[in-house]
């Protein structure tokens, strides 16, 4: 599926290439405009066709995501879904990816080892001072 950005991003930096939020879509409108006449050559508009299929739609690699912001939501995951971490300190992130690495469940945009290693060390860092 092709990314479908704000008609100009790529010419004016005010446009947002590269800027998530400015960059977002926006319909070409203009009455010479040869995106809005769907011309080849020039980037794709959103129509009916590019969407995907029902099934998969909200998937994160073929898994159902779920936010997780306490220990009690990780005990309602299973393998078939993938987890999303809410907004939490370091001391619970750490005791919840634990327990999700033990459980072998896959944590969205997280190395886990990385990240545990990580969290422990700060630990460590903090209980010297």
């Amino acid at each position: 599926m092709p990314k479908f950005l704000r008609r100009d991003c790529t010419r004016f930096a005010m446009f947002g290439y590269g800027k998530g939020k400015k960059a977002k879509w926006r319909s070409p409108k203009g009455r010479h405009n040869k995106m809005r006449d769907k011309k080849k050559g020039y980037p794709a508009v959103v129509s009916i066709g590019y969407s995907t299929d029902k099934k998969e739609r909200g998937k994160i690699n073929a898994k159902t995501p779920i936010l997780v912001s306490n220990l009690n939501d990780l005990k309602k995951v299973g393998k078939e879904n993938i987890i999303i971490l809410g907004k939490m300190g370091a001391r619970k992130k750490l005791e919840i990816l634990e327990k999700a690495k033990e459980m072998k469940i896959e944590v969205h945009k997280i190395n886990v080892e990385k990240r545990l290693e990580k969290l422990k060390g700060e630990k460590k860092n903090e209980s010297k001072k």
